[in-house]
């Protein structure tokens, strides 16, 4: 067997939920650890660096603004591409995902809208405006909201599972909205200072502590994410153990019922003991 028959065959595995719930046993603590680590030195530097000379102290915002605004957009790419495993490769674990990532993508979105919101308020004069980057982000929120509002309204798993991953296709086009709103529209909003052609505009004494802050927020997303897949298999499989359990309650009621009422029958045997209907 060849070595990239064998990678296929071990991410295939992954699809077993006993397999991934055995995996999210064991890389768990080693990514909470790195979480805090990480979070750890992202706070050390954010802290320890200079305040900008037009922003002063209100710039350190930034050091979390930014990060959750990154994973708000990132956290729909990865229920994008779940939404695809669910329609296209019909993955086990792709509405699994997709409905754990969504309350993550709704935090990571109001964080964003918070924290934007206390850093417009000295910088620009008010908290809020209407402008293209700040309006698409608000509806990436409301969008956050109604996916998780209608997983949890339909009864039918798998109908939900596909009409959510419809939903989530179609409410990606606004993802490249928020990214390029800023150049496409004359906004508020500053434009992009940190990917860009042409390299960073941020000086590396702030640039560090973001990059650093970045890596712990996509840390703390990528451990909730599992933690969150694994506790919703659980509660799958506790939902299917109930649903058997109360068809086994059923049909043993139905069949107690019917040896204390056993039903009538207008059989009776003729003289000769052949059967006939009367």
């Amino acid at each position: 067997m060849s070595d990239n028959s064998l990678s296929i065959r071990k991410v295939s595995d992954l699809a077993n939920p006993t397999r991934f719930l055995a995996l999210a046993k064991a890389v768990l603590p080693w990514m909470a650890g790195l979480t805090v680590l990480a979070f750890a030195i992202g706070l050390y530097f954010s802290f320890s660096s200079a305040g900008d000379y037009q922003q002063g102290e209100t710039v350190r915002i930034m050091y979390v603004h930014v990060p959750a605004a990154w994973l708000a957009m990132m956290c729909y790419c990865v229920m994008a591409a779940s939404a695809l495993g669910t329609l296209v490769w019909r993955h086990p674990l792709a509405d699994v995902s997709a409905k754990a990532a969504a309350p993550l993508g709704a935090a990571f979105t109001f964080l964003a809208l918070v924290t934007g919101s206390l850093w417009g308020k000295p910088m620009w004069g008010t908290w809020w405006v209407w402008d293209a980057r700040l309006t698409s982000f608000f509806v990436l929120f409301l969008m956050y909201l109604g996916l998780i509002a209608f997983s949890r309204a339909m009864d039918d798993p798998s109908r939900a599972a596909r009409v959510s991953a419809v939903l989530i296709l179609v409410g990606f086009v606004n993802i490249p909205i928020i990214k390029f709103s800023v150049e496409w529209w004359n906004t508020l909003h500053q434009p992009a200072s940190v990917i860009r052609m042409g390299g960073s505009a941020i000086d590396g004494e702030f640039l560090t502590p973001l990059l650093v802050m970045a890596a712990a927020f996509s840390l703390l997303f990528f451990t909730l994410h599992i933690m969150a897949m694994r506790n919703e298999i659980w509660r799958r499989r506790v939902s299917a153990m109930r649903r058997k359990a109360a068809r086994s309650a059923a049909s043993v009621y139905q069949g107690k019922l019917g040896t204390v009422f056993p039903e009538k029958t207008n059989e009776t045997k003729d003289p000769k003991g052949a059967g006939s209907i009367v």
